[in-house]
Formats: C-alpha cells, sequence, structure tokens
C-alpha cells in the first residue's frame, strides 16, 4: 500500500478552486449570480478494463453493486433519479429523507443505492429483493446511498472542476455522517494489491478514476471499473423447461447486441431461488412468442420463446471460442427503468 498523499486545504487565499471558463449565463436570467442548475444530468459511465491502471495520476474507490441514482436537492425538495432519468424518489425512502436534512441549499450528488450483506458487501441480489423485482411498487426501505461525486453545490455547476476538488467538497458536505448517506471513501493504494484485496473479500471489484478529470458524462475513460469476476446485462429471449427444476425453469436462453441485432450467446440454469424463477417464468410466459428472436440450433422442441424485453445481470468466467458465455450465472433482473446497457459483442 501507498503512503496516502498529503493533502492540500482545498480553498486559498492566493489560489482559487481551478476549473474551466463557465459557459454563458442564461439570457432568461441575466441577473442571476449563480449556475443554472441542471434538471439532470447524464452520468459519467466507466470504461470496462482487465488490469487496473498505474501512475499517481489514478485514485481508486470500492465498486459499489446496486442501482446508479442521482440525489437532487433543491430548496428542501429531493429528486431521485436513475440512470435513465426516472424519478425514484419513492422508492428509496430512507436517502431521501436522509437528502432533506443534508446542510445544503442545492446539490447534486452521484452515486449508487445499494443493500449491504452481514459482512458489509453490496449485494444485487439483496437490492433486488429490497425493491420487489421488476413491479416498481415497492420502496427499499433497508437501500443506503453511497456517495461519490457532487456535480453541482451551492448554486455552483462543479462539472469543470477537478475530481479531488469535488470529491474534497462532497466529504465535507457528507461530515456529519447523515443515516442512509455514505461518502464511498478513496484508497491510497497500488491498482494490482487492492484489486487483489477487493476479490479476496467477496467485492465486485474497483473503480478507478483520473484524479484531475473534470465530469464528462458518457463512457469516455475518465473511469474504469476492473470487476473481480465478470459480470453484464443481457436479454432473455425464452426458457427451457424443466420439471425438477427450480419454477420449472431448466435454463434462461441469453442474447446480446451484435451491431444492431441481437444473437444467442447462451443460457443460464444457476443463481436463481424458487420464487424468483417462478415469478421470472410467469413474466416470460406473457411473453411468449411462437418464433424465436435467435438463432439457436440447439433448441429443444418444447423450448419456450419470448420477446427480448426482461434484462438479467449475469456473472460468467469468459467466452468460449464459440462465442458462447462460460460458467454463467443468474445474479438478478435489471428493472426496466433502471436503463441497464445490454452487453455487445464488439465490446470483447
Amino acid at each position: 500500500m501507498k503512503k496516502p498523499r498529503k493533502t492540500q486545504p482545498l480553498l486559498r487565499h492566493d489560489e482559487p478552486l481551478r476549473s474551466r471558463a463557465r459557459r454563458r449565463r442564461d439570457p432568461a436570467q441575466p441577473n442571476l449570480p449563480l449556475d443554472p442548475m441542471p434538471d439532470r444530468v447524464e452520468p459519467c459511465l466507466a470504461l470496462l478494463k482487465a488490469k487496473p491502471p498505474k501512475g499517481d495520476e489514478w485514485l481508486f474507490e470500492v465498486k459499489w453493486d446496486g442501482y446508479r441514482i442521482a440525489v437532487h436537492i433543491e430548496l428542501g425538495r429531493v429528486r431521485i433519479l436513475t440512470r435513465g432519468g426516472h424519478d425514484w424518489t419513492h422508492r428509496f425512502p430512507t436517502i431521501a429523507a436522509a437528502a432533506e436534512k443534508l446542510p445544503v441549499a442545492t446539490a447534486i450528488i452521484d452515486g449508487e443505492a445499494v443493500v449491504m450483506d452481514e459482512e458489509g458487501r453490496s449485494d444485487f441480489a439483496l437490492l433486488q429483493k429490497s425493491l420487489g423485482g421488476r413491479s416498481g411498487k415497492v420502496t427499499a426501505a433497508d437501500a443506503i446511498f453511497m456517495a461519490f461525486d457532487l456535480l453541482y453545490f451551492d448554486g455552483h455547476d462543479l462539472r469543470s472542476v477537478e475530481l479531488t476538488s469535488r470529491r474534497k467538497l462532497l466529504e465535507d458536505l457528507l461530515s456529519s455522517k447523515p443515516p442512509g448517506i455514505m461518502f464511498s471513501e478513496t484508497i491510497e493504494a497500488d491498482g494490482e494489491e487492492l484489486l487483489s484485496s477487493a476479490c479476496g473479500f467477496g467485492l465486485e471489484g474497483i473503480i478507478a478514476k483520473h484524479r484531475d478529470s473534470s465530469y464528462r458524462s458518457g463512457r469516455l475513460g475518465d473511469w474504469l471499473k476492473i470487476k473481480c469476476i465478470q459480470s453484464a446485462s443481457f436479454f432473455i429471449v425464452g426458457y427451457e423447461p424443466s420439471m425438477n427444476a427450480l419454477g420449472r425453469i431448466g435454463s434462461l436462453l441469453l442474447a446480446a447486441y451484435s451491431g444492431d441485432d441481437i444473437v444467442y450467446v447462451g443460457s443460464v440454469g444457476t443463481g436463481f431461488k424458487e420464487a424468483q424463477a417462478n415469478k421470472l417464468r410467469t413474466h416470460l410466459d406473457r411473453l411468449q412468442r411462437k418464433r424465436p428472436h435467435v438463432e439457436y440450433a440447439g433448441a429443444k422442441k418444447n423450448t419456450v420463446w419470448a420477446q427480448p424485453t426482461i434484462i438479467a445481470e449475469i456473472e460468467y468466467r469468459g467466452w468460449t471460442h464459440e462465442g458462447k458465455l462460460r460458467h454463467a450465472s443468474f445474479k438478478g433482473v435489471r428493472d426496466v427503468q433502471d436503463n441497464a446497457e445490454v452487453f455487445r459483442l464488439d465490446a470483447i
């Protein structure tokens, strides 16, 4: 482990906070001395890499396994938006209540909604259970907010400010440790050693962020993700029934994008519990279609095909030479409003 860097005061009398020039003021608000608060910010996304980057210009955090959300605070009103821009304030009441108590008039905080297991690890399956699956009506009172970036603060748009300064402001804002919100700590360490420790503890992986980067929406390489076990989102295009399996689902048939089309990438028959499998089979039977949406030469006569509407999060160990998933395990179903990004084969 590397020794922690000596931190400098965030604001000094002789050196202003570094940032790029602000955009022009809104003509409709010529006398407003503050930056207009964005109604929504497209999130900065992490680019998947096999190994952690090297160099002092990178800082590291734990990779949290949950739903990406942005908490908007504006004059006492709190909104919680998903990655796709859907309002989930009602589904995270604990987070919303905690955000209302923060000592700030206006803010946009980026982070992840998670549910922790008994060992203090974020668990996507527990979050899914807490939210009640795809119904969109259940609240996750036990979900907490792991906050890792501050995009807007007390009337100032911080997206052009470097990451270390944004995080310092966020850490100060959360210094009162409000129940329901936690600061995602920076870990000063060698990336490979940290990844090894994270995997040994059973975490999903780590995130590397360029410490001098501004906040840029999209997957541009300022943030990187390195996973212990690979996982991604895939369409469920059908299932093979089995009377001896949980929920009578022998295996789920999965598909990914190849260009503008979707193609079969293998099946998964482990990882789900009985109640989960029963609910999933009910949904798939409602989406049943006579012909498959993908080509699959090995399909059995009793295969049930479905519209590619449901998206599953799948853990896997790699890919075969034929382009199929190796050692796949079902992790959970992504909510439609989570706007999960289905895996693209051209990313391999």
